[in-house]
């Protein structure tokens, strides 16, 4: 009898200890499989990074801009800076009546820097005010017409060709077939053309 109650012992000493090491065993291949998830998120089988994934929008980083400097933002353009990371560089014509070169990390949405730019007093200062189509519904109105991803708008006022200076934004758009798009969606109407010239 004590036989018996000693291997049943041993049994489930063994049942227990095996099932603790058998969950140890199972909890620590789950922690590593999320530890390989997280290290590898944002990346491609060939280790490096994947820049589309998690890619802040036009619109997140003019509402970035605007809420570092109040204002009307004239350009946004997706860009790499010196620092080989990928960035919106946007113009911002500020509530206080002054041009603001403000730039947007494009993996976090945050703004990295924001300046006055004294270079370019030259630019329009009745333009943002006479643009009667806003930048948001200028792009809206450029996806409508082509799908895709936008990668620069510019209110844009040269009379560098038959419109005669009339103001209009000018939308890129990179399409999903990989190709690139300028669109042109008039200021005042917010009728879109395609710009033939990119053809």
């Amino acid at each position: 009898m004590k036989r018996n109650i000693a291997i049943a012992t041993l049994t489930a000493a063994v049942l227990v200890g095996g099932g603790l090491v058998a969950t140890a065993a199972f909890a620590d291949s789950d922690s590593g499989a999320k530890h390989d998830r997280t290290a590898g998120a944002g990346r491609s089988a060939d280790g490096t990074r994947e820049q589309a994934a998690g890619r802040t929008n036009v619109d997140e980083a003019v509402s970035a801009a605007s809420k570092a400097v109040p204002g009307t933002v004239t350009e946004a353009e997706l860009d790499d800076d010196d620092d080989s990371r990928t960035v919106w560089e946007l113009d911002v014509y500020g509530s206080d009546k002054v041009w603001h070169d403000v730039t947007v990390d494009a993996s976090t949405g945050k703004v990295l820097s924001h300046r006055a730019d004294d270079d370019n007093d030259d630019r329009d200062r009745h333009a943002p005010r006479s643009a009667g189509v806003a930048l948001d519904a200028a792009v809206k109105a450029a996806l409508a017409q082509q799908s895709g991803t936008v990668t620069a708008v510019d209110l844009d006022d040269d009379d560098d060709d038959d419109r005669r200076g009339a103001l209009r934004w000018d939308v890129d758009v990179t399409g999903k077939d990989g190709k690139e798009h300028e669109l042109r969606v008039d200021a005042k109407s917010g009728e879109v053309t395609v710009d033939r010239d990119d053809d």
